[in-house]
């Protein structure tokens, strides 16, 4: 071991380095495979704990209880910063890694809502919230553990891992499912099967916290400890030091809205985009997100370690500016090889709906309100994935492409009615609504294209840990970066899936909720050109800008 003159403190050896690399990698791949595994079951979860009439508030449902968690980030960063930074940043880690695998484990163990009624979501969510408070603790303590073991030279390379292992997470829960769904029949998987990747984590929390406690705390935090220099209140003065109020802004909108927004849109809302209004075998859809994970965690300590050479900010500002260009495209070219029967439908032969009292809320069985018949159409389209155009008329009418749609026989009152008749008029006129197994090309080229989302997402990911935790002093590091991240990856990334959605249900148009990644990728780009500082990369300084 090294001795650092800088700091007074032993300088740890390469091996002590990589047993830091591999234990924090480690535990952040198991807690984020804890919190990714809800999303990656999505669709069985809402049919156990979230029943609802129509299929798409049922998603909505989902998706708001995987927000909540996500909401709830910012509590934990605010608590688990205030710990690391006054009690250590290994201990805090240790906590938030046992919460996060008690609680995945307990959404296993839940009663479905047809045997305990309410209790069963209200469960969930209280689960969802011990997640989101765990996770707001997580992320902050593992990347400032190795930021603080890292020689500057290679900050980004090594803290690229911890950007690397959130990808890891999610590329995990994938492959349990998939292996869980070749070992279990599917009728016993849909029943009872889902819930053994949920109880998986209590192995991976043994396994997490066994490689976590063979570590020594931070050398910076023991410096800091034995000078007397750690703060007494590092919330407060995460907003009162000289020049923090600006660089928790530059975090919060030039950093973090932009890397979890297209994050998520690159991973998750592929996936739902794929399985959902492209009817991909779920199967073929989660092995090509596998796949595209992998890989991809490539590009995250490529980018991390390029930033060491050329500094942190280009490869962010560069990666969003690219974004803003590719993304809608890549997501067409996407559609267009997953379901081209459909895609080529939309275009042959346009749907209209017309009538009065013509739109869809999506909320509205939820709040007791009736639907119009003209919404229901809308709900039967937006269900199948199929973009429509509205007209006015004193009655309503659906028409496709040249062919009206008789819904003289539909039964109002009966949702299934209307969409059976909606679903045989789509049929009729070239709509293909069974499950697509594309061929083997068209899934190599949306693996292609994926790739391009989520090598432009490791250009803005792969540098960020080492960029957060150069731009705070150390004495209030791990609450200053915690915050404003997870206010991001919280509010701005864990509300992308239910605001999209939403969008896409209110509009009828499956693409639609791209905009919001496009806008905060957007603002991302003006605030990090602006505020990200420049050139190579170095330490904290006390210039009050």
């Amino acid at each position: 071991m090294a001795h650092d003159t800088a700091t007074g403190t032993a300088e740890p050896s390469q091996k002590e380095i990589r047993l830091v690399i591999a234990a924090s990698s480690a535990g952040t791949v198991f807690e984020w495979y804890d919190f990714f595994i809800y999303g990656t079951l999505a669709g069985l979860i809402g049919k156990a704990f979230f029943p609802a009439e129509n299929e798409i508030l049922q998603t909505l449902l989902v998706w708001a209880g995987f927000a909540i968690g996500f909401g709830f980030r910012p509590l934990g960063a605010i608590l688990f910063g205030y710990l690391g930074d006054r009690l250590g940043r290994k201990y805090t880690f240790l906590v938030t890694v046992t919460l996060m695998g008690i609680a995945t484990a307990g959404v296993g163990l839940i009663p479905s809502a047809e045997t305990i009624g309410l209790a069963a979501p209200a469960i969930v969510i209280l689960l969802r919230i011990i997640q989101g408070l765990a996770l707001g603790g997580e992320y902050g303590g593992a990347a400032i553990y190795v930021a603080e073991h890292a020689p500057l030279e290679k900050r980004g390379y090594y803290t690229s891992y911890i950007q690397a292992a959130v990808i890891g997470g999610f590329v995990l829960s994938i492959a349990v499912v998939l292996a869980c769904r070749f070992l279990i029949p599917a009728e016993a998987f849909e029943s009872w099967g889902w819930r053994m990747p949920f109880l998986l984590s209590l192995a991976l929390l043994g396994i997490s916290l066994w490689m976590r406690l063979k570590l020594s705390e931070s050398p910076v935090f023991r410096a800091m400890k034995e000078a007397g220099e750690v703060s007494h209140n590092p919330f407060v003065e995460s907003l009162t030091y000289p020049g923090n109020p600006k660089r928790i802004f530059v975090a919060l909108f030039g950093i973090t809205a932009g890397l979890t927004t297209i994050w998520y849109t690159a991973f998750f809302s592929s996936l739902s985009f794929l399985k959902g209004p492209m009817r991909m075998e779920p199967t073929t859809a989660e092995i090509t997100l596998g796949i595209v994970g992998l890989i991809g965690m490539g590009f995250y300590l490529y980018f991390g370690k390029l930033s060491d050479r050329i500094g942190r900010k280009k490869p962010l500002v560069w990666g969003n500016f690219l974004i803003l260009i590719v993304l809608f495209p890549t997501f067409w070219a996407i559609g267009n090889l997953a379901n081209p029967r459909l895609e080529e439908a939309s275009r042959s032969a346009p749907v209209t709906v017309s009538g009065t009292d013509c739109y869809y809320n999506p909320f509205a069985d939820l709040f007791g309100e009736r639907q119009t018949k003209c919404g229901k159409v809308l709900q039967s389209l937006t269900a199948a994935g199929v973009p429509y155009s509205l007209a006015s008329s004193d009655a309503v009418a659906l028409r496709i492409g040249n062919q009206p749609v008789d819904l003289g026989e539909v039964e109002w009152a009966d949702d299934g009615s209307v969409k059976a008749q909606v679903e045989a008029g789509l049929t009729q006129t070239g709509y293909d609504l069974n499950t697509q197994r594309p061929p083997i090309a068209n899934i190599a080229g949306i693996i292609a294209l994926l790739l391009v989302l989520a090598a432009l997402s490791g250009a803005n990911y792969g540098p960020v840990a080492a960029l957060l935790a150069e731009m705070f002093p150390p004495k209030i590091r791990y609450s200053s970066m915690s915050i404003p991240y997870h206010i991001g990856a919280g509010y701005f990334g864990g509300f992308l899936p239910l605001i999209a959605s939403y969008i896409i249900a209110k509009s009828g148009d499956v693409y639609a909720g791209l905009w919001y990644t496009w806008v905060f990728v957007a603002i991302a780009l003006v605030v990090g050109w602006w505020g990200i500082p420049d050139g190579p990369p170095r330490e904290f300084s006390d210039e009050h800008s």
